[in-house]
């Protein structure tokens, strides 16, 4: 990255374009059974954020986490991270609480400082070769280390993560609507 990517600050980036990305993730936040924080100045101060990495480097970078500058070394960072909805079930909110629970939205808890759960340098996601997947119809070796797939009862949605998601992203459905599928 040039110097000169360095020297965008918050101050160059117009409200205008804060309030029209503001807006735009918050339609597509509760689209998809997420919500944005609702403390509209501190979200705004992240969307900001975002715009600012986004001219720096090219990519939404979570403004809360130091970006390497190259797409390929920030894959896990890039808003919504790969960490949000671990952090969501955990949490309520995420690393930086851009997006937050329906606890949270509601004022059941209270947002706290969140550890961070990215991984060192030389363990991320996109620094790992992805293991070969398992033959067509056949069961992973013993030893071969899977992550869980689950699968919306509603609407037959499919994921792989560790958890099932808290709100299923295509008809709503609640966490305990999910059955472990793989």
């Amino acid at each position: 990255m040039s110097d000169s990517a360095d020297e965008i600050t918050p101050d160059a980036i117009p409200q205008q374009a804060v309030d029209a990305l503001y807006e735009r993730l918050s339609r597509e936040a509760e689209a998809s059974g997420y919500h944005l924080n609702p403390d509209a100045e501190f979200t705004k101060d992240l969307v900001r954020g975002l715009l600012v990495n986004e001219k720096r480097y090219g990519y939404w970078a979570c403004p809360c986490r130091l970006a390497d500058g190259e797409k390929q070394k920030d894959l896990d960072i890039i808003c919504p991270c790969d960490y949000r909805d671990p952090d969501l079930l955990d949490w309520g909110a995420c690393y930086c609480a851009l997006y937050v629970s329906e606890e949270v939205l509601e004022g059941e808890i209270q947002v706290e400082p969140i550890p961070e759960r990215r991984p060192p340098e030389g363990e991320r996601p996109q620094q790992t070769p992805a293991p070969a997947p398992p033959g067509r119809g056949s069961e992973p070796a013993d030893d071969e280390e899977t992550v869980p797939v689950w699968r919306c009862r509603v609407c037959g949605y499919l994921c792989a993560r560790e958890r099932a998601p808290g709100r299923c992203p295509i008809c709503k459905a609640t966490q305990d609507r999910f059955d472990r599928f793989w």
